[in-house]
């Protein structure tokens, strides 16, 4: 479904709910994660990519009636305020919006009295990041609506902190910089120690397919947060071996944590060590879509996921399954693509086996009595407005 039918159906949906149109609608795009697994937090780098899949969100102004929120694909209705940091109880699909309300009027938006839903086509629970295309697509609508734009960094950032405080899940800035700075057939390079987002551009017959077991996933529910910890922890004992200042598993080098490993905790060491070696193949990963060696690109993307599996332990059976099925239907390279235990995984493949691919994995995958959907991941734009009812040029 593309943005603009979403749109119209959004608008519908608007209508039947609240009795007038939308003023303002927005669209962001979910994100497939290419290689770079739990470096964002880590302030490493990370290849990326918005996604033809995202959400919309449109708003209108009600006359002192407080704010009201709309989930379009259950046709439900809930009522904030943002007086508070609170949990929403009997809507919690409603906490990501009420963050990022809540942060944008600490910035001087005036958020009052609107009406607002929302809509997305990013299937629940795939790990392409639905939760930071909907913070994104509201933040962006809201800034229209208002006639207050912010910095793109820093909108990324309080959609961040509005899923870590609102949400509980202590995330990094990855999935809401994959949404708003994602450029049409191009991976996004962002390095999350300076804060710079770059473009690299891929080959036009590659493609990125999809697949997704057919099992639960919630990052809040699973130990998102602790591998996080984890990496503090280790940087905190680095910082007392090594004779430079480490504020992060950034600062350490591939050599350096060699020699110093054995220091380390056991636990400690593994989620250290793939931290470090992501970092590291994002790198060279970088210098191989540059000289057009796909087949390089394709290998780093399954040490990725042997690095995720056996030293982050952030994979599940279900996913480590899907990866051979790809090895052995050809594919170039695939991973776990996103904060692991669930989700989805990343398959890279040339256009001409596309089709093949997808039903041979499919096949191979069956045989071991796991189900799986498939899809195309089409590297697209980030966030945009679509639609604003007092300007003539939208989308």
């Amino acid at each position: 479904m593309s943005s603009r039918e979403l749109a119209e159906r959004l608008t519908s949906l608007h209508r039947k709910h609240y009795g007038r149109d939308p003023q303002v609608i927005s669209y962001a795009p979910g994100r497939v994660e290419v290689l770079g697994n739990h470096t964002d937090y880590n302030l490493g780098t990370v290849l990326s990519a918005a996604i033809d899949k995202g959400h919309c969100f449109a708003i209108s102004s009600n006359e002192g009636k407080g704010l009201r929120l709309l989930a379009g694909d259950l046709e439900e209705i809930a009522s904030f305020n943002l007086e508070q940091i609170s949990p929403m109880e009997k809507a919690p699909w409603a906490r990501y919006i009420k963050g990022v309300f809540y942060y944008l009027k600490e910035r001087g938006l005036e958020i009052k009295d609107f009406d607002c839903s929302f809509l997305g086509s990013i299937p629940v629970g795939s790990g392409l990041s639905s939760s930071a295309a909907l913070e994104v697509s509201a933040a962006f609508a809201a800034q229209e609506k208002c006639g207050i734009w912010l910095d793109p960094k820093e909108i990324a950032a309080l959609c961040r902190d509005a899923e870590s405080i609102f949400a509980g899940c202590n995330c990094g800035l990855l999935d809401q910089f994959s949404s708003i700075f994602g450029k049409k057939h191009s991976l996004i390079h962002s390095d999350f120690k300076d804060l710079s987002v770059r473009s690299v551009a891929i080959p036009e017959d590659i493609r990125f397919l999809i697949v997704t077991p057919e099992i639960t996933h919630s990052l809040a529910d699973s130990p998102y947060n602790a591998r996080r910890e984890s990496c503090e922890s280790a940087v905190e004992v680095l910082g007392t071996l090594l004779s430079y200042p480490v504020k992060s598993l950034r600062d350490v080098s591939p050599k350096d944590f060699e020699k110093f490993k054995k220091e380390l905790p056991e636990e400690l060491a593994k989620r250290a060590a793939h931290i470090i070696g992501e970092i590291y193949r994002v790198s060279v990963g970088v210098d191989a879509l540059q000289r057009g060696d796909i087949d390089e690109f394709g290998q780093l993307m399954y040490l990725s996921h042997e690095s995720s599996r056996d030293l982050f332990e952030n994979s599940t059976p279900e996913l480590d399954l899907v990866v051979e099925a790809a090895r052995e239907s050809g594919a170039l390279g695939a991973r776990l693509s996103g904060g692991g235990w669930g989700g989805s995984l990343i398959v890279l493949a040339r256009a001409e086996e596309e089709t093949t691919l997808l039903k041979t994995i499919t096949k191979n995958c069956e045989k071991h009595n796991l189900a799986v959907k498939t899809r195309v991941a089409v590297p697209s734009d980030g966030a945009r407005v679509l639609y604003n009812s007092n300007r003539e040029n939208h989308e």
